[in-house]
């Protein structure tokens, strides 16, 4: 009975250890996954976006133009994938008020962080971003973690077959800072979610590994 019992246990350990080393392995590989990008260079970026204060419901829309590279080839790190160098947005209203914005912080970098092969889609994002909005009695900041921290993030998807750019309204760190006047509709520390779509052009094939 003692011999048995000692192989129960000695096995349950084994499996447990191989469970623990499995998950550990892929864990492993997912963190340091590489990516294929074709054709890559330089890439253009148009589309439309809004960020919305999470806590007022105020709701800034803008077009959006970016142009920036994308690294090409294979065996390609996730971070820094590609870099945006120039971004504006334009036509910007909150209701039916204009509202200018300028951005900082430039270059951004365009991350990936994990592909659905299934879709095609990669999922990642834009990181750096600094973007400071100006309306009549108002103006306020949009970045990560300060004004001026230029650490801005937005989670972002890429679809192959469509080639296009969502941003998904979550999982970044935008908040609004520096901000003055504004009549309560936007403050200090609000957390702002950015979403919208666009087309990437040339249209691009990334997959992971």
């Amino acid at each position: 009975m003692r011999k048995r019992l000692t192989a129960v246990l000695l096995s349950s350990g084994a499996a447990a250890l191989a469970l623990a080393l499995g998950t550990t392995a892929a864990m492993a590989s997912n963190i340091n996954a590489t990516w294929s990008v074709s054709p890559g260079g330089n890439i253009s970026f148009s589309g439309t976006g809004q960020v919305k204060d999470a806590a007022t419901g105020t709701v800034a829309k803008c077009t959006i133009k970016m142009t920036g590279t994308l690294k090409a080839g294979h065996g390609l790190a996730g971070a820094g994938l590609g870099t945006i160098k120039t971004a504006s947005f334009t036509s910007c209203t909150i209701a039916t008020v204009a509202v200018t914005v300028t951005t900082h912080g430039l270059p951004w970098k365009l991350n990936a962080s994990s592909f659905n092969a299934t879709g095609g889609v990669t999922t990642g994002n834009i990181s750096g971003i600094d973007l400071v909005a100006t309306a009549p009695g108002c103006s306020a900041t949009l970045d990560g973690t300060g004004a001026g921290a230029n650490n801005g993030k937005t989670k972002i998807t890429y679809t192959n077959s469509t080639g296009k750019i969502k941003l998904l309204g979550s999982g970044g760190n935008l908040h609004s800072y520096a901000v003055s006047g504004c009549f309560g509709l936007v403050n200090n520390g609000d957390v702002q979610k950015a979403s919208g779509s666009g087309t990437v052009t040339p249209k691009q094939k990334i997959t992971s590994p």
